[in-house]
């Protein structure tokens, strides 16, 4: 179906997906496979769950067949997307607490990796960084949803702050 014959009156797009649908993993193309699994696993702590020699790895948090796959397919020793073009803008992967979010930013730290930004949303907070590769990633941790701000109306009104890095350090 082309995107001109999309429309709010089709029936078939009228209704809202269902509330229990999750992305359940994304494949990257990475340049060096080994590269990105000394980041992704070593690093950010994931588990390697599946490794198909130098071109592609799957990889987890707490046992799922996988959340990240990465592969060299159509990628090894590549370069990322020049500015202005189209594909992936960044990779969020949350966290379940604050105290994970704030391992995580350990861990960057303890690697020399610097953070491009890092923010308060009001329904989370967040790290921006990139991968290896030049991948956007954002670690977050999202508030319990009935701490999100929202208006007189009940609707969320999320905004970006600073993240105050020490105190979510401090936890």
């Amino acid at each position: 179906m082309s995107q001109s014959n999309l429309g709010a009156s089709d029936k078939s797009t009228s209704r809202p997906i269902a509330a229990g649908t999750r992305i359940g993993h994304v494949h990257l193309k990475v340049a060096d496979l080994g590269r990105s699994l000394a980041f992704y696993v070593g690093v950010l702590g994931f588990e390697l769950v599946q490794h198909f020699g130098p071109q592609a790895a799957f990889i987890s948090a707490g046992g799922y067949h996988h959340h990240i796959g990465l592969n060299t397919w159509e990628s090894r020793g590549g370069r990322p997307p020049a500015p202005g073009t189209t594909g992936l803008f960044h990779l969020a992967i949350l966290y379940p607490t604050r105290a994970d979010l704030a391992d995580a930013l350990r861990r960057l730290n303890a690697a020399g990796i610097t953070l491009d930004g890092a923010a308060d949303h009001g329904v989370s907070e967040a790290l921006y960084l990139a991968d290896p590769d030049g991948n956007g990633l954002e670690l977050y941790w999202d508030r319990p949803d009935e701490d999100w701000p929202r208006d007189e109306n009940g609707s969320i009104v999320a905004y970006t702050r600073r993240l105050d890095l020490g105190g979510l350090l401090a936890i």
